[in-house]
């Protein structure tokens, strides 16, 4: 387990058996986001690892996380491997839906 622990921002990194699952809880915006890309980069590298990002605890998101989590999207299907969310907030579900990419995340089921 890996831990990025800031004021605002936090995210948890948990591995095991081909699949690595980032928890995120606060609030993911500009500010944060070196440390968010310092997180996930050997992350999103990993193909043979499935890759899941918990929202769960996330407060709020703003347009540099979601570009993040795009890239990552993009990165990982360029590699053929998986990348899904999970648990996503009301809040942020609206905003996933209000810019239209909501269609590219679709919610994962938490499996624990």
């Amino acid at each position: 387990m890996n831990t990025n622990k800031n004021e605002k921002f936090n995210a948890i990194t948990e591995t095991s058996d081909g699949l690595n699952t980032v928890y995120l809880s606060g609030e993911l915006d500009l500010s944060v986001a070196p440390d968010f890309r310092l997180v996930m980069e050997p992350l999103v590298g990993e193909s043979g690892q499935d890759l899941i990002i918990n929202l769960k605890e996330l407060k709020y998101i703003d347009s540099t996380g979601i570009g993040i989590l795009l890239s990552i999207l993009k990165a990982r299907h360029g590699m053929e491997s998986r990348f899904a969310v999970q648990e996503v907030p009301p809040q942020i579900q609206k905003l996933f839906d209000m810019t239209g990419i909501a269609k590219f995340f679709v919610p994962q089921e938490n499996s624990q």
